[in-house]
């Protein structure tokens, strides 16, 4: 599917609203359970939960879901929603009395884009998408474009439009690096003209968010050290990255499928350096597929072209 559902297991659902002054929504990646996870928060305005629970210094292993959303810090709460299903489905960190879901979250600004300024997502849509990616099939397609979480994304200094989008890569050795990206991005793709990089009306408070997953066996250290690789396709993907006004964050995720090659410290060391190359490559991929997926948009707050029909 070049999508990150090529690895076994994962599913993502998308909740959105684009009416009576909405432009917002949420997109949960649920990989399976007993999924290994971390995260690098490179840009200089990010709006995250529960990320500290991902260093690899910390108790806890596993992520349950997580959680990408509009509606910047106070589409935080969507992640609430989320925890809710992963409860009442038994996923999460066993404790005296039940569980309790490990869910990281971020959120990309888009604050006003459909009109109404306190049109965000709250519990209720996190509970929804959350829902709706466990009801996918193994292996489905993903949205890709203005839905979910990318609903109200834009790019280019609130220029044009931005979106959802996904790209998997397949190595020789059977293992699959794929990754999902929000672009709502301060800058371009590489190659734009001075011109199409003109500012627009919108404000310029931006992210990229991206989960990276892998179908390799990885532990939390490893998770961390690839989601910071793949912040460099983000950085090949668009100019500038990681500014002040970015909030860039990547998640890594590991479903533990495939053993890498480890019988020597060499071997060990290329399986890694492989696969993390890799991770740099499909983000880039990803973050171009969610460009090239938007469409133009009219709203109450401005008109936002596509990016790809500009530069077609």
């Amino acid at each position: 599917m070049g999508a990150i559902t090529d690895i076994t297991g994962i599913r993502v659902g998308h909740v959105q609203k684009s009416d009576a002054g909405w432009l917002s929504g949420v997109t949960v990646v649920l990989p399976p359970p007993g999924t290994v996870g971390s995260v690098d928060v490179r840009g200089g305005g990010p709006g995250t939960h529960e990320t500290d629970a991902l260093d690899p210094t910390t108790l806890t292993s596993a992520v349950d879901a997580v959680v990408l959303t509009g509606g910047s810090a106070f589409g935080l709460v969507a992640a609430h929603g989320a925890q809710r299903w992963c409860e009442e489905n038994g996923r999460g960190f066993a404790v005296p009395g039940g569980v309790v879901p490990i869910v990281p979250a971020a959120a990309i600004f888009d604050l006003g884009r459909g009109g109404d300024f306190s049109a965000r997502p709250d519990a209720d849509m996190g509970y929804a998408a959350t829902a709706a990616a466990a009801t996918q099939r193994d292996g489905h397609d993903v949205g890709r474009g203005n839905v979910g979480a990318g609903t109200g994304a834009v790019i280019g200094r609130g220029k044009y439009k931005g979106g959802v989008g996904t790209a998997s890569i397949t190595l020789e050795n059977g293992v699959v690096v794929a990754a999902l990206a929000v672009v709502n991005a301060l800058g371009l793709p590489f190659g734009t003209s001075p011109k199409q990089a003109e500012p627009g009306p919108g404000t310029p408070l931006n992210t990229t968010l991206v989960v990276v997953a892998t179908n390799a066996i990885l532990d939390k250290a490893e998770c961390k050290r690839t989601a910071s690789a793949a912040h460099a396709g983000l950085a090949r993907a668009l100019n500038p990255s990681h500014t002040l006004v970015d909030g860039d964050t990547v998640f890594a995720l590991a479903t533990g499928a495939v053993a890498l090659d480890r019988s020597s410290e060499a071997a060990r060391q290329l399986s890694l350096v492989t696969l993390q190359s890799a991770a740099a490559d499909v983000v880039r991929l990803a973050i171009l597929d969610g460009i090239a997926s938007a469409e133009a948009v009219s709203t109450p707050a401005g008109d936002f072209r596509a990016y790809g029909d500009v530069v077609r």
